[in-house]
């Protein structure tokens, strides 16, 4: 059974913390994580891309001129595609990019990245994070004595509103709750700072 270190607010030690095997001690299976990763950047794209076709150009209701006598091509309206002007064959319309997944891939996937975390040593648990006030200023303090320096995954309980309005102004941290914890936002961020109350609740989600 993995373990970390507990880590109190102040950066001092608070003992050490033993996570769940099926959870934070499977080998990562990189191919699922991969695939999961790509379903959910496809999720995001807003695919509001557009063009006009030939029907959608203002104008080319007239024919330009007669169909026979002139010595030219036959036209039948000035928004053709060949035409300057005209409208766009085969051009992006709006569409969503978005598919599923099996469940247990996704479960599977999200395990690998928890278990990669833990053996890069990049899982930080704290006892418990509290700010009297929301202060930014104090939440970054936080982090220094934590030695948390780059892209933070901040995962934290439902009811701590002051740590979690202190910390979405900062731009290098990215704030969810346990029961929101994705694996694009796993693999993207380099450390993931979780409150023992907040690990206790994802433990029994992904159980």
């Amino acid at each position: 059974m993995p373990s970390v270190k507990l880590f109190k607010q102040d950066g001092t030690s608070a003992g050490e913390v033993s996570l769940k095997d099926e959870l934070f001690g499977i080998e990562p299976n990189n191919n699922i994580v991969f695939d999961v990763v790509t379903n959910q950047q496809a999720s995001l794209r807003q695919g509001t891309h557009a063009v006009k076709n030939r029907s959608a150009v203002r104008g080319g209701g007239r024919k330009p001129w007669r169909q026979k006598g002139t010595g030219r091509a036959r036209a039948g309206s000035s928004r053709s595609p060949i035409w300057r002007g005209g409208g766009v064959v085969f051009g992006p319309t709006p569409r969503s990019y978005s598919y599923k997944t099996p469940r247990k891939s996704r479960r599977i996937a999200i395990k690998s990245v928890l278990s990669q975390k833990v053996l890069d040593n990049e899982l930080v648990v704290v006892d418990a994070l509290t700010l009297e006030t929301p202060k930014t200023k104090e939440f970054k303090a936080i982090l220094d004595n934590l030695n948390v320096d780059k892209k933070v995954l901040l995962v934290l309980e439902n009811t701590n509103d002051n740590v979690f309005k202190s910390a979405r102004n900062i731009s290098n941290v990215k704030v969810v709750s346990s029961d929101n914890v994705s694996v694009l936002d796993v693999v993207y961020h380099d450390y993931l700072l979780i409150t023992q109350t907040a690990l206790d609740e994802l433990e029994g989600a992904l159980k």
